[in-house]
C-alpha cells in the first residue's frame, strides 16, 4: 500500500496535488501566511475541479516521512482552518505508514450546501410603498437616499429605472455565515452574488413581486408561482393599508403563508403617524383572523421567530433612509427557520417552469424554484405538457443559482437550468421540467371548491377567467357543480377546463382566479382524466 501511495507522490506536486512535511499552529495560523496558504489551497481548488488532495508527512520530492500522532493530529488541524478560510472542509482523509511515523492523504471540497438553510420570502405591496428599496438596503447595507438609490438594484428594466416602478419578477439575496449578516455591496455585479451563495450557511432569497395595480398577474405569479417560506408585504407609513395592501395580504394568505409586515417611511412622518398606521395594520390583521405582534427589540425578534406559525404575524416599524428598524429584521430573518420537508428531498425531481431564456453559447435555458426532489448536471428529464399533452425528452447540461454554478439543486432553491434537447420557442412559462419517474400528468379538466371573494354579477356554465396556479396563468372556463350561479360570498364546487391547452397539475393545489374585478380562491380536488 505504501507503494502505491509512493507511485503518486514521487511524480511530485502538480493540478490540485500538495506536499507538506507537517503544519504547525504557531506558525502556519498567522494571519499573513494563513492567507497565502488559503490563497494556494483555492488555487490547487480550482485546478482540480472544486478538489484539493494534500499529502501530509511528505516532503517536496515526494518521500514519505511520516508524523508521530501529536505532529499529524496539528498538521490536520491546520489544514482543517486553512480550509475553512474559503468555505472548504476536509471531506476524507486516508492514511498510510511513512518513515517515521504515519502519511495522510486528505481529500478537501466544499461544504455541502444542501445542510444550509434556504428561506424564499415573496415581497409585495402598493406602488410607491417601498418595497423595492427596502430589499436593496436590507441586501446591499446601502441606505436610500430618498429618491430611490437602492431601488435601482432590483428594477433591472429600463423603463422600471426611469419610470421608478417594477413591471416583473425580480430576486434578490443575502444571508449569514457564522451568524454574522452577509449582504451583496453591487448586486449587479454576479461574481459577488455568486459569492454570497457560496459563503452563506444561512440564504434569504427575497421575491421582489410588482405593486402596480395593472401587472397584479405578475404579483400573483410571483406568490403563487414560487415554493414560498414566507410573504413580506410593506406598508407606507404615510398613506397606511390600501385596497392593494387588502389584496396582496389576501393572495399570501390564501396560500396559507406565513407572514411579515413591514410599515415603511417612518422617517416621513410623526410619531402620531406611524401610531395611527400601526392601529390600521393591527386591525386589518385582527381582522383576517392573524395576530399581530410589534417588533420593538431584537429580544421580540427572538421571540417571534421561536414562535412563528400562519397565526402570528410580526409587524415592523423601519426606514430605508436613517436604518431604523432593519437590524430587527436581520435579527428576524437570522432567527427564523424553514420547516424542514425530508419527504420533498426523497420525491422525483419536478419544477414548474417560470421564466425562459436564450443565451449565446449556452442555448435555451428555464429558471424556476424546484418543487420537489433533486436534479445533478447530466440528468435525462422530461419537459411537458406541449399542446398536444406530449412530453419530450430533454437533459440538464447546467444548473446555476444566482450566478453560482451547481453540481445539483434540490427543493427551495430558484436555479437557473440548461437543458439540452428543446427548442425554446416550445418551452412555455407553466410547463414542468421532471424526472421520467415523477407521476406526471396532461390535464384539461378538473373539480376544485371555491370561494368567490368579489363578483359584480353571477357565475354560471361558461363563465371564463385567468386561473393561476403555481406558474400557470391560464384562461379557464367555469362550470359551478352544486349550484346553477355562484354569487360574491358563495362556496362550492366547480368543474374548470383549461382553454387552450393542458397542464400538469394535480389534487391539493391552491388557484386563485381573477377576471376584471372578479376574484376567488380554491383548491383543486379532482382530476377529470
Amino acid at each position: 500500500m505504501t507503494s502505491s501511495i509512493y507511485n503518486i507522490t514521487k511524480k511530485g506536486e502538480r493540478r490540485n496535488i500538495e506536499f507538506k512535511e507537517s503544519l504547525k499552529k504557531d506558525y502556519h495560523l498567522q494571519k499573513d501566511r494563513k492567507q497565502r496558504l488559503a490563497s494556494q489551497m483555492k488555487y490547487r481548488m480550482e485546478r482540480g475541479s472544486g478538489e484539493a488532495i494534500y499529502f501530509i508527512g511528505v516532503d517536496d520530492d515526494g518521500n514519505l516521512l511520516g508524523l508521530s500522532d501529536e505532529k499529524m493530529e496539528e498538521s490536520l488541524f491546520v489544514l482543517k482552518s486553512i480550509a475553512e478560510e474559503i468555505n472548504s472542509t476536509i471531506l476524507k482523509v486516508e492514511k498510510y505508514p511513512g518513515n517515521n511515523g504515519d502519511v495522510a492523504r486528505v481529500f478537501i471540497g466544499k461544504k455541502d450546501l444542501s445542510k444550509r438553510d434556504h428561506m424564499l420570502v415573496g415581497v409585495a405591496g402598493h406602488v410607491d410603498h417601498g418595497k423595492s428599496t427596502l430589499i436593496g438596503t436590507l441586501t446591499t447595507g446601502s441606505l436610500d437616499d430618498g429618491s430611490g438609490r437602492t431601488r435601482i438594484f432590483l428594477d433591472l428594466q429600463k423603463h422600471e429605472i426611469e419610470r421608478g416602478l417594477s413591471a416583473d419578477l425580480s430576486f434578490a439575496i443575502y444571508g449569514f455565515c457564522n451568524r454574522e449578516p452577509v449582504r451583496v455591496k453591487n448586486p449587479l455585479n454576479k461574481k459577488e452574488k455568486a459569492k454570497a451563495v457560496e459563503d452563506c450557511d444561512k440564504l434569504i432569497c427575497f421575491v421582489d413581486t410588482v405593486g402596480h395595480e395593472p401587472w397584479l398577474r405578475t404579483t400573483i405569479r410571483g406568490i403563487v408561482g414560487q415554493k414560498l417560506d414566507y410573504g413580506l408585504v410593506t406598508i407606507a407609513a404615510d398613506q397606511g393599508p390600501t385596497h392593494i395592501t387588502r389584496e396582496h395580504l389576501g393572495i399570501i394568505m390564501a396560500m396559507d403563508l406565513p407572514s411579515i409586515v413591514v410599515i415603511t417611511k417612518i422617517d416621513m412622518v410623526s410619531a402620531e403617524k406611524i401610531k395611527e398606521t400601526k392601529n390600521e395594520v393591527f386591525n386589518l390583521l385582527k381582522l383576517v383572523g392573524r395576530i399581530p405582534y410589534m417588533i420593538k427589540t431584537c429580544e421580540d425578534a427572538k421571540f417571534v421567530a421561536e414562535h412563528a406559525n400562519q397565526h402570528l404575524v410580526p409587524v415592523i416599524n423601519v426606514s430605508s433612509l436613517t436604518g431604523d428598524g432593519l437590524e430587527l429584521l436581520d435579527e428576524l430573518f437570522l432567527n427564523l427557520e424553514v420547516e424542514a420537508k425530508e419527504e420533498d428531498s426523497l420525491k422525483p425531481f419536478m419544477m414548474y417552469i417560470d421564466k425562459i431564456y436564450s443565451v449565446v453559447g449556452v442555448g435555451a435555458v428555464v429558471s424556476g424554484t424546484v418543487r420537489q426532489g433533486k436534479i445533478k448536471n447530466g440528468d435525462k428529464l422530461l419537459l411537458g405538457p406541449d399542446g398536444t399533452g406530449k412530453f419530450m425528452d430533454v437533459r440538464a447540461k447546467s444548473i446555476e443559482m444566482h450566478y453560482y454554478k451547481k453540481d445539483y439543486a434540490e427543493a427551495g432553491d430558484v436555479v437557473g437550468i440548461s437543458i439540452k434537447g428543446a427548442n425554446i420557442d416550445d418551452i412555455k412559462r407553466g410547463m414542468i421540467l421532471c424526472d421520467p419517474n415523477y407521476e406526471k400528468r396532461s390535464v384539461r379538466k378538473f373539480e376544485a371548491d371555491v370561494a368567490i371573494l368579489v363578483h359584480p354579477t353571477t357565475i354560471k356554465e361558461g363563465y371564463e377567467c385567468i386561473t393561476h396556479i403555481e406558474t400557470i396563468a391560464e384562461t379557464v372556463i367555469f362550470e359551478p357543480l352544486d349550484k346553477e350561479y355562484m354569487s360574491a360570498g358563495d362556496t362550492g364546487k366547480v368543474k374548470m377546463q383549461f382553454k387552450y391547452r393542458p397542464f400538469s397539475v394535480k389534487e391539493g393545489q391552491k388557484i386563485i382566479f381573477r377576471e376584471g374585478r372578479s376574484k376567488g380562491i380554491g383548491t383543486i380536488t379532482r382530476i377529470i382524466e
